[in-house]
């Protein structure tokens, strides 16, 4: 019939109309694929004390959620310029730097510690000092004023009846403490392993005391995170307060891997880390959930010391909401953490 043809025409033209209008209701080109990794930067120094931070970032390598990539530091300034500038919303820290830093308004929460023990004080292998006593007149080297390392060694100044200006204290950078101490620029120093072992092992400094004689269950570092990124992204953060819980408990019991896998990260020698680790005592990785009586103590002890310009109120300064109930072992394959 004549009609025929302009009628097909025209229900051709109303179908593909149709289906223009269902390709821009439903927009195909734009439904969700398969969920983008998420990718958070974890500030670490090369410290065992910061071990967890990188077993987190290999275990987290092949998840298909999120990688918490570590970004290496040598210095705690350099680090919190990172933190306030922005360009870092996580890392381990020392924790009078993170009362520090909540006391000058910046923003930060300890969610969890990295360990517990893990510092040396060291002294120069032909030094014949037996206590502090004998180094007064001496150059010692802390990490930082706002260490713990400095806290606990003026405590002990002052149990050993050493007066605060007998000890000459400079601030270094952990890594460049050996050396210091082997071109005898400083007499002595407190730090984090492995960077007293190291000292050890190349026959230039012998221990003096480690943190337990001093201090059972010592604290220095902690999880920080800036409170943004908890508003923001707070399964983020979960997630990964679990892996440095998981971390901790995994490196607790596979301490030869665990220097396998951080040796590239700190940039250090395996061996070296397999001697702090394989030393009972030396550093713990369990007991992580500090007690707010701990944190009050190292706040009292820094208000006291001038370090903090006034006292810190503990429920600001942590937040628990994500401390796992129970930890188990990270899911890291056995096969590739093999020493």
């Amino acid at each position: 019939m004549p009609w025929t043809r302009p009628l097909l025409k025209y229900l051709l033209i109303a179908a593909l109309f149709l289906a223009l209008l269902g390709l821009l209701r439903f927009k195909p080109w734009q439904q969700a694929g398969p969920a983008e990794k998420e990718t958070l930067a974890v500030g670490f120094l090369p410290v065992t004390c910061h071990l967890t931070c990188p077993v987190t970032d290999f275990a987290t390598q092949a998840s298909p959620l999120a990688h918490y990539q570590s970004q290496r530091f040598t210095d705690f300034p350099t680090m919190v310029e990172s933190i306030k500038s922005g360009r870092l919303q996580a890392t381990f820290m020392i924790v009078p730097l993170a009362m520090k830093l909540r006391e000058q308004g910046v923003p930060v929460k300890i969610m969890y510690l990295g360990h517990r023990e893990g510092s040396t004080i060291m002294v120069r292998s032909d030094s014949d000092a037996k206590s502090l006593r004998d180094l007064r007149g001496k150059v010692f080297a802390i990490p930082s004023k706002y260490s713990n390392q400095n806290l606990v060694v003026h405590k002990l100044m002052q149990d050993q009846g050493v007066g605060a200006d007998e000890i000459r204290f400079v601030e270094l950078p952990p890594p460049d403490m050996p050396g210091a101490l082997a071109a005898r620029a400083i007499d002595g120093y407190f730090v984090g392993e492995p960077h007293a072992a190291k000292a050890e092992l190349n026959g230039t400094g012998r221990v003096l005391y480690h943190a337990h004689d001093i201090w059972p269950n010592f604290i220095s570092c902690a999880l920080v995170v800036h409170e943004n990124l908890l508003r923001d992204k707070p399964q983020l953060i979960a997630d990964l307060v679990r892996g440095i819980a998981e971390s901790g408990q995994w490196a607790e019991t596979h301490r030869e891997q665990a220097a396998k896998i951080a040796a590239p990260y700190f940039q250090q020698d395996e061996k070296l880390l397999r001697f702090v680790l394989s030393q009972p005592g030396r550093v713990s990785y369990v007991n992580l959930n500090p007690a707010d009586s701990e944190l009050e103590k190292i706040a009292a002890m820094a208000l006291e010391l001038g370090v903090l310009e006034q006292p810190v109120r503990i429920a600001d300064l942590v937040d628990r909401r994500f401390v796992p109930a129970a930890i188990k072992h990270i899911e890291l394959a056995a096969a590739q953490a093999k020493p």
